[in-house]
């Protein structure tokens, strides 16, 4: 099978699928985790959902465009974390509020992002689809702000993909139920990144700078 290409017709991540169509979406996100994209054929798709390949066919016209659409629901709660971490007006919050919500994601969604790390099919077409590229480089600018990051800062960025990637998809985890891995995952990535020092100075700025408005109120009260 060709890696497939981004479209002009392609839906956004955030576009809504019909009843029939997620059917399609969860039967083909179980047998790509299981049989890898290659290995997963339409037919496959259809005997899974107890319907014939022609309706599968209804739905989507390729298996290119069903690879598409199960990488676009991967990545839409991704685009919804983005968005709400950019709406923060300080960039500690963005950075909370980005890493929240990428560990609950992945946790919640362990197959889907094994799949989109992990599978070579995906991997390539990921690495080409522009949508995705943008939304990677969204990503970098609220971890690591504007200018050119350091040579340390890029490795921890690198690290924390690493650890997301591994931590919610290694067998090692297997067992550990979404709460603790959600809580450990946070605790980790906040280490590799080194916001701990960072963040306790900013809560003491922040609590100082709330004392000093605290004393202007009350002096202007009396």
């Amino acid at each position: 099978m060709s890696t497939p290409g981004p479209s002009e017709g392609s839906r956004t991540p955030a576009a809504g699928w019909s009843a029939a169509q997620t059917r399609v979406l969860t039967a083909a996100l179980e047998l790509f985790a299981t049989h890898g994209v290659s290995g997963t054929s339409l037919q496959m798709i259809a005997g899974a959902i107890g319907v014939t390949k022609a309706a599968v066919y209804h739905q989507f016209r390729t298996k290119e465009e069903i690879v598409l659409a199960v990488a676009e629901l991967g990545l839409a709660e991704l685009v919804e974390a983005v968005e709400a971490a950019e709406a923060e007006s300080r960039r500690d919050r963005a950075r909370d509020v980005l890493l929240a919500k990428v560990v609950d994601t992945a946790v919640r969604r362990r197959r889907e992002t094994s799949v989109l790390r992990s599978d070579p099919v995906m991997v390539r077409f990921l690495g080409s689809h522009p949508p995705f590229q943008h939304l990677i480089e969204r990503i970098y600018r609220l971890l690591i702000g504007e200018a050119a990051p350091e040579r340390e800062t890029r490795v921890r960025v690198a690290m924390l993909s690493a650890a997301l990637g591994g931590g919610v998809s290694h067998p090692l985890v297997a067992g550990i139920d979404d709460e603790t891995l959600t809580a450990l995952l946070l605790q980790v990535t906040r280490g590799i990144l080194g916001v701990e020092a960072a963040d306790a100075a900013d809560a003491a700025a922040a609590e100082a700078a709330d004392d000093v408005d605290g004393q202007e109120t009350s002096a202007t009260l009396y």
